[in-house]
C-alpha cells in the first residue's frame, strides 16, 4: 500500500506559478553585459539608443502544492553584479544549492532541482559587448554592434550581425544568422553548431571570405550565387566551401557537426 501511495504522489501533476521582475539602470556605450541564463528559458537582446539597460524577466516555478511554490518563488530570480564598464545578470534557482543555503538554511532538500524557467527580454545600448550563456530555449539578438560571445546548449536562435565580432557555439537546434547590409562593419564571425540546422543569409554585394563546413554527416545547401573560390582551382562540395564574395576581406566561418548548413541570398523585402 505504501508503494502504491508513493507512486501516486510521484505521478501527481505539478502546478505552476509565474512572476515578473524588471529592472532598469544606466549603462555606458561600449560596456560589457554578461547574461547567465536559467537551465530552461529564452533570452532576447535588443539594441536601442538609450544609455540604459532594461531587464524584463518572466519567472516560472513548478511544485506539487502552493506552499512549495511559495518557497521556490522566493529563491528563483536573477541577481546583478555591477562594476565599472561591466554588468552581469545571473539566473538563480533551486539548481543553485550554495545560493539557496545563504537565503534559506532550512530549504527542503526535496525541492532542490525542481524545474523552473526564466525568459528574458533585455534592452541594451546599440554599441556594447555581450557574453551570453544559456541552457535550453530561444535566443534572439538584434540591433547590437560589438563583440559577442554566445554559448547555448539547445536553441532556436536568430542572430543579426551588424558589426564587431561574433564567436558562438550551439549544441543543438536551429540557428538563423543574418547579415542585413552589404556595408557590414564586422571584424570576424565564427559560429559552430554540433547538431542541427544553420541558415546563413548574406546580402548579394557583401565583401567577405567565407568558410562553410560540415564535419561529419549532412550537407551544405548553397543558394548564394556570388561565391567565388578563394583558390582558383578549388571545387565547392556539399561538405566544404572555401569562398570569397566581392573583394573578400572579413572572415565568416560557419561549421555544423551533423546537420544542414543552408546559405542564402538576402531578399531585399526581408
Amino acid at each position: 500500500m505504501a508503494f502504491s501511495l508513493g507512486a501516486i504522489a510521484q505521478s501527481a501533476p505539478l502546478i505552476k506559478r509565474t512572476t515578473y521582475k524588471t529592472d532598469k539602470f544606466d549603462f555606458g556605450v561600449g560596456g560589457t553585459l554578461s547574461v547567465i541564463g536559467a537551465p530552461s528559458g529564452s533570452i532576447r537582446i535588443e539594441g536601442w539608443s538609450n544609455r540604459e539597460i532594461e531587464i524584463s524577466a518572466e519567472i516560472e516555478v513548478q511544485a506539487a502544492n502552493e506552499a512549495d511554490l511559495q518557497r521556490l518563488a522566493a529563491v528563483t530570480t536573477f541577481i546583478l553584479d555591477e562594476s565599472l564598464g561591466r554588468t552581469s545578470i545571473t539566473s538563480v534557482g533551486p539548481n543553485n544549492k550554495k545560493y539557496i543555503r545563504r537565503l534559506d538554511k532550512k530549504f527542503p532538500k526535496a525541492l532542490l532541482g525542481m524545474p523552473f524557467r526564466i525568459d528574458y527580454v533585455i534592452k541594451v545600448p546599440k554599441y556594447c559587448d555581450l557574453l551570453i550563456d544559456g541552457g535550453k530555449g530561444d535566443l534572439s539578438i538584434s540591433g547590437v554592434e560589438g563583440t559577442m560571445k554566445l554559448n547555448f546548449l539547445e536553441t532556436n536562435a536568430t542572430i543579426e550581425l551588424l558589426g564587431g565580432s561574433t564567436t558562438a557555439v550551439f549544441g543543438a537546434g536551429t540557428v538563423d544568422v543574418r547579415v542585413p547590409t552589404a556595408s557590414w562593419r564586422g571584424r570576424y564571425t565564427d559560429i559552430q553548431m554540433a547538431n542541427g540546422t544553420m541558415n546563413v543569409i548574406l546580402p548579394q554585394s557583401l565583401n567577405a571570405e567565407v568558410d562553410a563546413t560540415i564535419l561529419r554527416t549532412g550537407k551544405i545547401e548553397n543558394g548564394y550565387e556570388s561565391f567565388k573560390p578563394r583558390v582558383r582551382t578549388a571545387v565547392f562540395t556539399d561538405k566544404s566551401i572555401v569562398a570569397k564574395t566581392g573583394e573578400g576581406g572579413t572572415a565568416l566561418k560557419f561549421t555544423v557537426g551533423d546537420g544542414t548548413l543552408n546559405i542564402k541570398t538576402l531578399n531585399k523585402q526581408m
